[in-house]
């Protein structure tokens, strides 16, 4: 028996302890790097809309596609320690695994193969390239470029209850309204407003694993 038959996962600062925009944009220096970070963190503390900020740091970066695939490269060196090893126990025990990012999906592919989360469980945003790899554009109508897009996104899913979603940010805790249990992931980023209004709070894998299964 387990506590949840399904778990909905955060990537950037939960899955991995990078934010893959905010990488991209350290690529293009110093300044559009704190640039970044600075939108990032206020998103992700709920004091700014993901929308008012997601068509700027993309419009300001333009990452090619070399660098989305480095930028995947990244994703799986910076795994969360216990992540592989929690979630191979997890799909063992019957518990559907998907991944829901409002990162770039071309970069998080990679680190999903690594976890064998497979590639129809993956919902980030898609980033569009010209024949030459340069940057083409980012696909604006997704719905995880939007404040309450996780929460859509997983309402729509139908996964089987009762359903954990895990994540370090705001948007993950508006999944807390369409799902039975929301966990706090603090292993990279503690968000205090974001703890708050948790169900539980984690900062390792082996206390995810605990959680669901014990």
């Amino acid at each position: 028996m387990s506590r949840f038959n399904s778990v909905v996962l955060d990537v950037d600062s939960t899955l991995s302890g990078i934010e893959g925009i905010d990488w991209l944009a350290s690529l293009r220096g110093a300044e559009l790097k704190a640039w970044s970070a600075a939108l990032t963190e206020r998103a992700m503390e709920g004091k700014l809309p993901i929308e008012a900020v997601y068509s700027e740091r993309m419009r300001a970066i333009k990452p090619a596609l070399a660098e989305i695939e480095q930028l995947g490269r990244v994703y799986v060196e910076r795994m969360a320690p216990r992540a592989r090893e929690t979630l191979t126990e997890l799909r063992a025990r019957g518990i559907e695994l998907v991944m829901v990012s409002g990162g770039l999906r071309e970069a998080i592919l990679p680190l999903a193969r690594e976890l064998g989360v497979d590639e129809q469980r993956v919902h980030a945003v898609s980033v569009f390239f010209d024949e030459d790899g340069n940057y083409a554009g980012f696909d604006e109508r997704s719905l995880l470029t939007q404040q309450d897009g996780k929460r859509i996104t997983v309402r729509d899913m139908g996964l089987r209850g009762p359903i954990l979603a895990v994540g370090d940010g705001m948007t993950d805790c508006e999944i807390r309204q369409v799902v039975e249990g929301f966990a706090a992931f603090t292993g990279f980023m503690r968000r205090e407003p974001v703890v708050q209004r948790a169900d539980f709070v984690i900062e390792n894998f082996d206390q995810l694993r605990k959680l669901i299964l014990e």
